[in-house]
């Protein structure tokens, strides 16, 4: 049982549940606040001046930085020397402390002023959560409220449970202090801090063998994971990195589309008017392909379309909305998961980060879409059609796994090769998905996501009748390779940004 706790808290949900059990024999020391609320609530509280011999000051700034609080919090039962010194200042140590920090995170989401922002920084409350930590092996400490139930259903904690909750403070004030540094430097500056909430543990990773959590970022609340997840089975770990795939691509273009994603790269892509006929394209992409894959709109999905969807096995499908009709007839497909992301075209990815030996790496995101007033045209310049097709291939072709190469025609991709070694057998793929599921491919256009460092892939392509190109350009041989494509007949634009995804 418990004789001497630390409580100061935020978030008061559970307290008095949690302390009640242990009311008897347990002496409280609370600060401002959550001494008043605790007193208000029949228990006996020692003020936190009264543990110092100094009161708060400083607006309640100053209130537990004090060698009477981290002394109790530090001292070691195990260490004589310890043990003397503690009771020469007659300080008793604390075997429990709960602490939650000031809510610095709703307060940003808020879009609180900057000051505001300033005094939602905890300094107390971090350092108290870390002095406990450190001294797991006699003291308890909790930082979420989640975790009273099961310290109020064991009467107490053994030094495992002692060891897993102090593990959890340290991921929580790396959260903290993360977010705090988010919201503090100037754009100028790069700091990329990291530090992430659980969202869920996965039943795996990418295979069964494999663990998998997913988390998210402090202060972001219209990720992923704020979709609602209307029916279907637990999402997977895969699942989740084909959702992300599908609307990073899917919420890039205005008009209604459809991305099929399968292996983290799209499969199928269409727009048009409607989200049916947007539907309908995507599938017809590459029908083959889409078979147990993820499907992403950006736009409500209606009845007509879940009716297109239906024949088909899917693993989940995103979107920002979907119709009552079309709910109703989801239920059908029991296993079938169904996100509604209402934020799913507002959500702007800020970074990205790659683990690698010893570290990670970060970067901005990809911009998609090249400026097209600095495209150059190195023969005749395309009509309004074509170029639409061309903005719309080089998003896609940006979000295919490097070496890519994306074929459009009408708002739908015709065929798509990726993840090459050499940009030779990405045009030969893409050919060939184009030839084996499409019979009109008089208007097709051909997308690189980088430079033709030789005419190979130019003479294959003009060869399966391929007569416009957008590529980025920069080859040390982009002469050799625009002498050959005149020759062939093939018209070439330059965009002059390339679209490396590894």
């Amino acid at each position: 049982m418990f004789k001497n706790a630390l409580v100061s808290v935020s978030d008061k949900a559970g307290l008095l549940e949690l302390l009640t059990p242990f009311q008897a024999d347990l002496r409280i020391v609370s600060t401002g606040g959550t001494a008043q609320y605790l007193r208000d609530n029949g228990f006996l509280v020692t003020d936190i001046s009264e543990q110092t011999g100094f009161p708060e000051v400083m607006d309640g700034r100053v209130k537990t930085l004090h060698p009477n609080v981290h002394m109790a919090l530090l001292g070691r039962m195990d260490k004589p020397e310890h043990v003397q010194t503690m009771q020469k200042f007659s300080v008793q140590n604390f075997d429990l402390v709960i602490c939650n920090l000031y809510p610095f995170e709703e307060a940003a989401l808020k879009n609180s002023s900057f000051e505001d922002l300033i005094e939602k920084i905890d300094i107390g409350g971090p350092s108290m959560l870390r002095s406990a930590a450190k001294n797991f092996q006699t003291v308890t400490v909790l930082c979420d409220p989640q975790d009273y139930a099961t310290v109020i259903e064991k009467k107490g904690t053994d030094l495992d449970d002692r060891q897993q909750l102090a593990a959890k403070v340290f991921a929580h004030t790396s959260v903290y202090d993360s977010l705090v540094a988010q919201k503090l430097q100037k754009k100028e500056f790069n700091l990329q801090p990291l530090g992430g909430k659980l969202v869920q543990a996965l039943r795996y990773g990418e295979n069964p063998q494999q663990k998998a959590s997913w988390y998210r970022w402090p202060g972001d609340d219209k990720g992923l994971q704020s979709a609602k997840i209307l029916q279907g089975k637990e999402l997977s770990y895969n699942n989740i990195l084909d959702l992300d795939a599908a609307s990073n691509l899917v919420r890039e273009f205005s008009q209604p589309a459809c991305v099929a994603v399968k292996h983290n790269n799209p499969c199928g892509v269409a727009m048009d008017t409607t989200v049916a006929a947007a539907c309908g394209k995507a599938l017809k992409a590459d029908p083959i392909s889409v078979f147990g894959g993820i499907i992403a709109f950006n736009c409500e999905v209606d009845l007509k379309s879940a009716h297109l969807l239906g024949d088909i096995f899917l693993e989940c499908i995103v979107a920002p909305a979907f119709s009552n009709e079309a709910k109703e007839f989801f239920t059908k497909k029991k296993n079938l998961r169904i996100l509604e992301w209402p934020a799913l075209k507002q959500f702007t990815k800020k970074i990205e980060v790659k683990s690698i030996a010893g570290g990670f790496v970060t970067q901005e995101p990809d911009q998609m879409a090249s400026n097209v007033d600095t495209w150059k045209f190195m023969g005749r310049k395309p009509s309004a059609e074509i170029m639409q097709d061309m903005g719309f291939g080089e998003k896609v072709c940006a979000s295919l796994k490097s070496n890519s190469i994306a074929i459009v025609q009408n708002g739908q991709t015709l065929g798509l090769g990726m993840g090459q070694v050499n940009r030779v057998d990405a045009v030969e793929q893409a050919l060939h998905r184009m030839k084996t599921h499409h019979q009109d491919t008089k208007n097709a256009i051909l997308i690189s996501d980088a430079f033709f460092p030789f005419s190979d892939s130019v003479e294959i392509a003009a060869k399966a009748g391929i007569r416009w190109i957008l590529q980025p350009g920069g080859s040390v041989k982009d002469e050799e390779v625009f002498k050959v494509a005149q020759k062939l007949g093939v018209e070439m634009v330059l965009t002059g940004q390339r679209h490396f995804r590894h």
